[in-house]
């Protein structure tokens, strides 16, 4: 066999980062010889499988072919290591979760892995939806904890749990004072919103098309505290999901305003690469998900 493991090692990381030098630092290797195994790779089966743009290395089509193979059999041969050395579970565990997930699930059900398999590593990357998805296309996580949608054709989203979003305001904000609002109310307010390529402001734009066509979106910010934060001061109203907001809730600082002509319901979704192999840490993982 022409293949060696260290090649697909140097292939994958290459893919993953589009750079020689970056794959090397990760895989603790010199430049030199990460790049001479993916040139022998390449040499041995007289196939190209990176074009090259500028300084950064870009699959070809026949490179996004073979990589998931690629990876599959990284992920094999762990596993085998693992079988060999008595672990049920060990490897890398790459998770991605959106903000709102990562912050308020995510982390626990990483920490919570972590404790029932403590052979494995994992590591979590707490981005938005556009992001975390763009990080499952190209093999860089092994899954995605998403709110949302999911289109693309090469990605499997599984429904997870149910969420809702919750317009709120500050407890000394005019509205907050108001038992039934209207939709002129919410015209004429300012607003305190996530930013697009979220599945916040995803799942909030859809709900207001039609019903509020037009919105004085005063500030747009990509964190739900800072959301939190500047809607409490009094800057506007604020629209994230319900478990971001229990505690504020409780405390009294934000209310929460009655919208029942907003639709805002939506799915927690666990999103993997249709083509990638799922580790046995992988499936541990969402095992974990489905119970929690």
């Amino acid at each position: 066999m022409k293949l060696s493991l260290r090649q697909l090692d140097v292939l994958v990381a290459v893919a993953r980062s589009g750079s020689v030098t970056r794959a090397a630092e990760a895989l603790a290797m010199s430049q030199s010889a990460a790049s001479a195994a993916l040139m022998e790779l390449e040499r041995q089966h007289a196939v190209q499988l990176f074009d090259r743009v500028g300084k950064r290395l870009q699959l070809n089509d026949l490179g996004k072919a073979v990589v998931p193979r690629a990876a599959e059999l990284l992920d094999r041969a762990h596993e085998l290591e693992d079988v060999l050395a008595a672990r049920e579970v060990a490897g890398d565990l790459r998770v991605g979760a959106t903000l709102t997930i990562g912050n308020y699930l995510g982390a626990q059900l990483v920490s919570d892995f972590m404790r029932r398999y403590p052979q494995s590593r994992a590591s979590l990357a707490v981005e938005n939806t556009a992001r975390v998805l763009a990080g499952v296309l190209d093999f860089e996580l092994d899954l995605g904890l998403v709110e949302g949608r999911v289109q693309h054709p090469d990605l499997e989203a599984q429904h997870w749990r149910d969420d809702e979003l919750a317009v709120f305001a500050s407890a000394s904000h005019p509205l907050a004072r108001r038992q039934r609002l209207t939709i002129a109310d919410l015209a004429a307010a300012d607003w305190i919103l996530r930013e697009p390529g979220s599945g916040t402001r995803d799942t909030f734009d859809r709900a207001t098309a039609g019903v509020l066509p037009e919105l004085r979106v005063k500030l747009t910010l990509s964190h739900t505290e800072a959301i939190l934060h500047a809607v409490g001061s009094g800057l506007g109203l604020g629209c994230v999901s319900r478990i971001a907001l229990q505690e504020a809730f409780a405390r009294g600082g934000l209310v929460p305003l009655q919208t029942p002509f907003l639709d805002l319901r939506r799915a927690f979704l666990i999103v993997q690469h249709r083509r990638k192999y799922q580790s046995l840490a992988c499936r541990r993982f969402i095992e974990m998900c489905w119970s929690g």
